[in-house]
């Protein structure tokens, strides 16, 4: 055996090395974990030294992360200010709702008539595993979930410019997500209306997914709305009468 030989760590090993940019990423995770949980609210500023503090990181990593997070316009930096979370008016979501009913609702009915079986299999297990985030009070595991069951559906749809356009819209959409699902009884509600969806998909039947399409963004909407929105004079909608 030749002892002049450099030390080498194993490849399997080597494959777990955190790096910075894998740093940044878990940061960024984090932070969105934090924002569609509650923890952080809109209007809160994002103190550089208590979040290094809570997170464990440097200044750096967690400066580049909170650049991620703005350009998702999760939040927002303002000079002589700092950083914060955006107060989002109703105006602001009833733009990303309308946007969101649009586009999405064209990419479920163009996922009903291009999917594949494989991609049928697949948006089952995502939907189940929805159901299962239902059952658990935990907001962020229900957007990840949903997100998972919407990435299926714009991979077979066929049409990258949507995918596109959800992707820009994603960390936006999912903000409005978390804060709707946390009202009382809206996951059971949304799981549903996402197997209505999941339903009209396998029979291939593109009408039938753009109108449980269509009906799934409106509760969204109007829960959001009446739950968050007050001002709007909006009632909570019934949800024993969705189901």
């Amino acid at each position: 055996m030749n002892s002049n030989m450099p030390n080498q760590e194993p490849s399997s090993l080597a494959q777990l090395r955190v790096t910075p940019r894998s740093l940044v990423e878990e940061v960024k995770t984090k932070l969105k974990q934090a924002i569609f949980m509650g923890l952080l609210k809109p209007g809160d500023r994002l103190i550089e030294v208590e979040l290094c503090a809570s997170l464990g990181v440097s200044r750096p990593a967690l400066r580049e992360a909170i650049r991620g997070l703005e350009a998702e316009k999760l939040c927002e930096i303002t000079p002589h200010r700092g950083t914060q979370i955006p107060v989002l008016t109703w105006k602001d979501a009833e733009a990303l709702y309308h946007v969101r009913s649009l586009v999405e609702c064209e990419a479920v009915a163009l996922c009903a008539m291009n999917i594949s079986d494989e991609g049928i299999a697949k948006l089952h297990i995502a939907l189940d595993r929805f159901g299962e985030a239902a059952r658990k009070v935990d907001p962020y595991q229900r957007v990840e979930a949903t997100t998972e069951f919407y990435s299926v559906i714009l991979k077979y749809s066929g049409n990258a410019v949507i995918e596109e356009i959800l992707m820009r819209l994603l960390a936006r959409v999912n903000f409005l997500r978390a804060r709707s699902m946390s009202v009382e009884g809206r996951a059971r509600q949304s799981y549903i209306e996402m197997a209505a969806i999941f339903d009209a998909i396998k029979k291939r039947d593109h009408k039938a997914a753009r109108l449980a399409a269509e009906t799934h963004v409106f509760q969204a909407r109007e829960t959001a709305r009446s739950s968050y929105f007050p001002e709007t004079g909006a009632s909570p909608p019934s949800i024993e009468a969705q189901a």
